[in-house]
């Protein structure tokens, strides 16, 4: 966790980015603590952009973090989101880390290109991002409860088949990208999860433990 002349340094940085770029600029700082899970959000700048305030919930990249145990996360810079209301942003997360070198903060900047997409082939350059590495924009949960029916989304995407035709290795393998990513941190996750995939808690925190997908 930042100390607080720190994480004040940095409410001071994103009044400066937030102002330097206007009201379509937000400008969001997620605390990295045993709260988190729940309440993330220190301060926000324009938070009108996606509709959030401070003692939010986490977004997707907060979670994530979470959910590791190593602190060697890079930036992530230059991609894009979705506002529950559709609004398009370009957005970058930096990760910010304290005297041990543990990230404490995640420092999020949301520009919202929606007009300027409209207007791509004379402006290309300011909203290009790499397509090669994210097809479609990622979207901005206002709640954890969201939030955790986006990862179960992306695990049933990411096998490739609805939890009900899917086998027992598909599904330790669904289930352990959702442990991975932080989604067992989120309270009661795992009544949901165990019920999505139709199988029982006990079941749920076996496939937790399996090293492979086997029998």
């Amino acid at each position: 966790m930042l100390e607080k002349k720190e994480m004040d340094n940095l409410k001071q940085i994103a009044k400066g980015v937030a102002a330097q770029f206007g009201a379509n600029c937000e400008v969001v700082i997620h605390e990295i603590s045993e709260k988190s899970a729940y309440s993330s959000i220190v301060a926000i700048e324009n938070g009108h952009v996606s509709g959030r305030k401070v003692g939010d919930g986490p977004s997707h990249v907060v979670l994530e973090q979470l959910g590791r145990a190593q602190n060697d996360k890079e930036d992530h810079l230059c991609y894009l989101t979705r506002t529950p209301d559709g609004k398009i942003l370009k957005s970058s997360s930096l990760y910010i880390r304290d005297g041990q070198g543990k990230i404490g903060a995640i420092f999020c900047i949301n520009f919202d290109v929606s007009t300027l997409a409209m207007a791509e082939g004379a402006i290309r350059d300011l909203i290009q991002v790499d397509e090669t590495r994210q097809k479609e924009p990622e979207r901005i949960t206002l709640n954890v409860n969201d939030l955790l029916d986006d990862l179960i989304r992306q695990s049933d995407e990411l096998v490739g088949k609805p939890a009900a035709l899917m086998t027992k290795e598909d599904k330790i393998k669904a289930i352990q990208f959702l442990n991975s990513n932080g989604a067992m941190l989120i309270t009661k996750s795992g009544d949901k999860i165990a019920k999505h995939f139709g199988i029982s808690k006990y079941t749920l925190y076996s496939y937790l433990d399996s090293k492979t997908g086997g029998n």
